[in-house]
């Protein structure tokens, strides 16, 4: 195993809330109320559309709200790794990856372990544009039982209900949470940071039409037919364990195009507010009306007690 490369699962594609737009010859991060599965490839520009897209949207009326899926591991934590990451805004290659406590940060002398106080008390991650990034992978269908599908977020708001679905249905199902049929859901609300309009976010349920206490009786079924089968998933979960360790990093080289265009947009002056293709969790303001990131950080300065740099 080459060290210092992160093993992460094989994705066959995307899910994202949002596209990217052209706007006056700038490619740009835009909102969407609706679930697109994409390829890896793109055509000029453009993501190309999976298959599956246009099989689960024939399944349902109306937009691509919820997509039926499964997890690849038992622990919640591989299943969805959240971070606050700093990108070099120019490259997308990763610079400073933290938790709260502490973090690797790259420098010119190599990776270092620094304490993490967080992007609103770290003068680097303000400076940085620092933002909380996760990346949950899923399975769709099972024509690839460990080929995933990955949604990457720097939503706040999907992020914290990701990781509390995932722990409580791991809890309730004895840990057979790799055996339980989900379903993603899109979900909304509004807030006085998106100015009252509506904002989408991901979360995690039972399946549509069906309730918990079934789905935990199907899971035990599926897991007894594994076990039999000779399906050993607590060797997968320590092999996943093993491969996220294995780098300082997560992203790699091939990704870093992507992250650059979808997290740092050339027209944003507030890298911290736009979010991503994937999810923006906010919809567009008039440029009259969004606070500037300096006036936003300012806002939180003052609550905070201290002044922003």
């Amino acid at each position: 195993m080459l060290k210092g490369l992160a093993l992460t699962p094989p994705v066959l594609g995307r899910i994202s809330i949002g596209r990217i737009v052209e706007k006056n010859g700038k490619r740009l991060p835009a909102a969407d109320d609706q679930f697109t599965l994409t390829t890896q490839v793109q055509n000029r520009g453009e993501w190309l559309l999976h298959p599956l897209n246009e099989e689960l949207r024939k399944a349902v009326p109306g937009k691509l709200r919820a997509i039926p899926v499964r997890m690849l591991f038992n622990d919640p934590d591989l299943n969805l790794r959240a971070a606050y990451s700093c990108f070099h805004r120019e490259t997308g290659r990763p610079v400073c990856v933290g938790n709260g406590e502490t973090c690797r940060r790259a420098g010119d002398s190599g990776i270092e372990e620094l304490p993490c106080p967080s992007p609103d008390a770290c003068a680097f991650g303000q400076a940085g544009a620092c933002k909380p990034y996760g990346r949950l992978n899923v399975l769709i269908g099972d024509e690839d039982e460990l080929g995933s599908f990955v949604f990457r977020t720097t939503s706040f708001n999907s992020i914290r209900t990701l990781a509390a679905r995932l722990h409580y249905f791991a809890a309730v199902s004895g840990n057979l949470l790799a055996c339980l049929p989900l379903e993603l859901k899109l979900r909304g609300k509004s807030t006085a940071q998106s100015f009252r309009s509506a904002i989408f976010y991901a979360d995690l349920g039972v399946r549509t039409g069906s309730k918990l206490e079934a789905a935990i009786i199907e899971a035990r079924e599926l897991d007894a037919r594994r076990k039999a089968a000779g399906f050993d998933q607590q060797a997968l979960d320590t092999a996943a364990h093993a491969g996220f360790s294995n780098g300082a990093f997560e992203e790699s080289i091939e990704e870093s195009a992507a992250v650059a265009e979808e997290f740092y947009p050339p027209e944003s002056g507030d890298d911290c507010s736009h979010g991503n293709g994937h999810d923006t969790g906010h919809v567009e303001t008039p440029a009259t009306t969004r606070p500037s990131l300096q006036n936003r950080l300012d806002q939180r300065a003052a609550l905070l007690g201290w002044k922003a740099a």
